[in-house]
């Protein structure tokens, strides 16, 4: 019996002796894996910086000159005559001294990308549904829809912006059609997403019901995916706003190109009245599309099914 019992002990201590060196042995193998990974990571940023020419020396010596320039587009507001005519320098009037044309000129801004983001919504809502893993009909629909989401989205709005400019002429046009596409491309892609995490057994029971493929679709997964999808067009009514108010820059209409303007002719003061403008807008719209987004959610989360 004690030699019985003596060998089980003897076994159970070399099992967990044997347990404990594997269990070094592989934090000692994640430990060098770490390492490594840490090792590889470095030596690519610092290759990065060295290919984007990144010299610490020149980014010492350039940022007191970016503090100076926004030094220069500082207001020189006096407290004694803030709130004067527009005729009175120093004062917010004589600093806003074209807020009307500024004001009409964002509401443009504003107009190109609420259509943009419709146009966008809806080409991506019929591309989502093939560029999705789970839905779509065939492997050549599913990659020419996955294809062209990614030729959308990579190309450069101000890119796009600049041929239609060329195509179209200066104006509102070319800069809507440009964020449009992207939009379609960058929306199409977070559509797909969302379509791909939905159950599909009301899919499969329309198909068998007799259903198309595109009925299933309709009528399957839309009514799951709906909230996702317009809680995503929201968002990207709010990138697309910024991106207007930029896309302008290349002549594509909006408040953009009066911002190039003041920066090109040194016009310091309207540009940073611009700068603030733009700002304000954009944070109204984010707050509002917030709200708007959470009572949307809400309201089809509490329909009745």
């Amino acid at each position: 019996m004690r030699a019985g019992a003596a060998t089980t002990a003897a076994g159970v201590s070399a099992a967990v002796a044997r347990g404990e060196a594997a269990f070094r042995a592989a934090r000692c193998r994640r430990r060098r894996a770490r390492l490594l990974g840490a090792a590889i990571l470095l030596a690519c940023l610092l290759l990065s910086a060295w290919v984007a020419e990144a010299d610490p020396a020149t980014l010492r010596a350039g940022l007191p000159r970016i503090g100076e320039y926004f030094r220069r587009i500082l207001p020189a507001l006096r407290w004694e005559v803030l709130f004067a005519s527009a005729e009175t320098e120093g004062s917010l009037a004589f600093w806003f001294y074209r807020l009307d044309s500024w004001a009409l000129l964002l509401w443009e801004t504003a107009q190109m990308a609420a259509l943009a983001t419709l146009l966008g919504f809806a080409a991506a809502v019929p591309l989502a549904f093939p560029a999705a893993r789970t839905l779509a009909p065939g492997p050549l629909a599913f990659h020419l829809a996955r294809r062209s989401l990614e030729a959308l989205r990579t190309v450069p709005e101000l890119v796009v912006a600049l041929i239609l400019v060329w195509a179209f002429g200066v104006g509102p046009l070319a800069g809507i059609l440009a964020i449009a596409l992207h939009s379609t491309g960058a929306l199409g892609k977070l559509f797909a997403e969302a379509i791909e995490n939905a159950d599909l057994r009301p899919f499969e029971g329309v198909r068998a019901a007799g259903g198309t493929w595109a009925e299933a679709c309709r009528f399957g997964v839309l009514p799951q995916v709906l909230p996702n999808l317009l809680s995503y067009g929201l968002l990207r009514f709010e990138i697309n706003l910024r991106s207007a108010s930029v896309i302008g820059f290349v002549g594509a209409g909006g408040i953009g190109e009066e911002l190039y303007a003041a920066i090109a002719s040194n016009y310091y003061e309207e540009v940073s009245a611009i700068m603030l403008l733009i700002i304000l807008a954009v944070a109204c719209v984010d707050l509002a599309s917030e709200r708007l987004r959470h009572a949307v959610i809400g309201a089809m989360g509490s329909a009745p099914r």
